[in-house]
């Protein structure tokens, strides 16, 4: 049975401040599924057009809740989009943020503020503490182009980076959502078991069958001829015994034992 994620992340929601194209906000939401998080906020969406959406919906702060994503958003959240129809859409970051604790504007500028900036591994443990109580905290995303405004990072009281090349550092919007997404769930310390496949260990009695297989071909080709063939039994019993085989090692052993007999036997 695959387990569920760990429920704190209920508790985190990412927020994309005037997202341009509705394939990122898709594409954000299958970032977030596969890492746990199911809480997607979308601020003052500013949407452009593409070849895919040449009129796209245009917000209405005054109605942010008759605002809908078109279809190429959908297409792109893959099998996450009923992360997008339980979208929360807000006029305002001050909206979005108004329930949270922790709130953490991701940037990648030089910005002119005392808060510290940190990275998503270092601030991943007191995100995921204020989610193990119950509190709200948010994952704060900018325009693709401009980034998060001065004002909107004065909106949160943390500072998260992402560490890249200096030289050349340039994350599309679902690849930064993606990255941060991850960290957190890898602190998760979540159960791993259900990618573990089952484990069939061989019995005594098949690995005594397998040995004793084995040691009757290798009897019939001669090669026990000048040698102690008790002793070299008794050494590859033990041999298979120590490997841990399972059923379906011994299962294709003696498969491969009645091929070579056969091809003996000239059958």
């Amino acid at each position: 049975m695959t387990p569920a994620a760990p429920a704190c992340l209920d508790n985190i929601s990412v927020v994309l401040t005037r997202t341009s194209h509705p394939a990122n906000i898709g594409s954000a939401a299958r970032a977030m599924k596969t890492m746990g998080l199911t809480r997607l906020v979308l601020v003052a969406p500013n949407l452009m057009a593409t070849p895919m959406t040449p009129e796209p919906p245009v917000f209405n702060p005054q109605k942010p809740q008759d605002f809908v994503l078109p279809e190429e958003s959908r297409i792109l959240a893959s099998g996450a989009a009923d992360v997008l129809d339980a979208a929360r859409i807000a006029a305002t970051l001050d909206e979005a943020l108004a329930d949270t604790v922790v709130s953490c504007a991701l940037t990648s500028r030089k910005r002119e503020l005392t808060a510290p900036l940190q990275t998503p591994r270092q601030l991943t443990p007191e995100i995921l503490q204020s989610a193990r109580a119950g509190q709200q905290t948010a994952l704060v995303f900018g325009n693709e182009t401009f980034g998060l405004s001065i004002e909107e990072v004065q909106s949160c009281n943390r500072l998260m980076t992402i560490a890249g090349n200096p030289a050349y550092f340039s994350l599309n919007l679902a690849q930064a959502v993606q990255v941060v997404s991850y960290e957190i769930y890898s602190q998760t310390d979540a159960d791993l078991s259900h990618l573990v496949p089952p484990k069939h260990p061989a019995t005594h009695e098949q690995i005594t069958g397998m040995s004793a297989h084995m040691a009757e071909l290798m009897d019939g080709i001669g090669f026990f001829n000048r040698r102690n063939g008790e002793r070299i039994i008794r050494r590859l019993h033990n041999l298979f015994a120590r490997a841990k085989p399972e059923t379906e090692d011994i299962d294709l052993l003696r498969g491969f034992f009645n091929t070579v007999r056969k091809r003996i036997d000239g059958k």
